[in-house]
């Protein structure tokens, strides 16, 4: 999970005190559940960008969510500036950051992506998620005499909560298209993933507490529930069929 261990590298969701030595494997933390997790976000960040890049397209997609996500990454990952943990964990920060922006830029400024993409249904409150997260971040961190600590601790509750906005505009459409509905689906796998990797730490690492993660983690995996539920419904008649949501 996101690790206070500072002997080991941290994935690209963990945030390590100083950087590790040099002789330490900089895949010690490595396991089949943070790989396959790490690959998940990947597809998505690729599912979202074939849909809104290549099909210039921004239908069915949440701006909100996504300006939520690189606020995300371009806080947790401020760190880029001074610390260096892997080859692996850089190129993954440097890849969410500049996805995320990237996505943001097409919706407001590619001249066919803008004009697919409705506001109406895009309605959710952001700063009802951002006010709270800040506080939280202020209140509730690792190292309160560490402003870093506050903006990571920021970045963990705003991540727990940024899909909201795109689930709601889902709810409201009833009909998720079918590239939309897998780019939710492996967004919501990568951090079920995560949460198996975080167990799989827990009995194999000694000392490895992480409950800020794990609540964030919890409450994160928790929102994808009804959604799985129903992509798992209507796939199961093949999975090019749209995912129907009640509305």
């Amino acid at each position: 999970g996101i690790g206070a261990d500072a002997r080991l590298p941290a994935a690209p969701l963990e945030r390590p005190h100083h950087a590790p030595p040099a002789s330490l494997d900089p895949f010690a933390m490595m396991n089949a559940f943070r790989f396959a997790a790490d690959m998940s976000h990947i597809v998505s960040f690729l599912l979202l960008l074939q849909k809104i890049v290549a099909g210039k397209s921004a239908a069915g997609i949440s701006l909100r969510t996504q300006e939520l996500y690189a606020v995300v990454f371009c806080a947790r990952y401020i760190d880029l500036l001074w610390n260096f943990a892997s080859v692996y964990n850089v190129i993954l920060k440097i890849c969410f950051i500049g996805a995320s922006l990237t996505i943001v830029y097409f919706i407001r400024y590619g001249n066919r992506q803008k004009n697919t993409y409705n506001p109406d249904v895009d309605a959710f409150p952001s700063l009802y998620l951002i006010a709270p997260c800040a506080v939280l971040g202020i209140l509730i961190n690792q190292d309160h005499k560490s402003p870093f600590e506050m903006v990571w601790a920021f970045s963990i509750y705003l991540e727990a909560v940024a899909i909201l906005p795109q689930l709601f505009l889902l709810q409201k459409q009833g009909e998720v298209e079918n590239l939309t509905s897998h780019y939710v689906a492996a967004l919501g796998a990568y951090r079920g993933l995560y949460l198996l990797n975080w167990l799989y730490r827990f009995f194999t690492e000694p000392d490895y507490t992480q409950r800020i993660v794990w609540i964030a983690g919890l409450v994160q995996t928790a929102l994808y529930c009804d959604f799985f539920y129903h992509y798992y419904q209507s796939k199961k008649g093949g999975l090019n069929q749209p995912v129907k949501l009640p509305v």
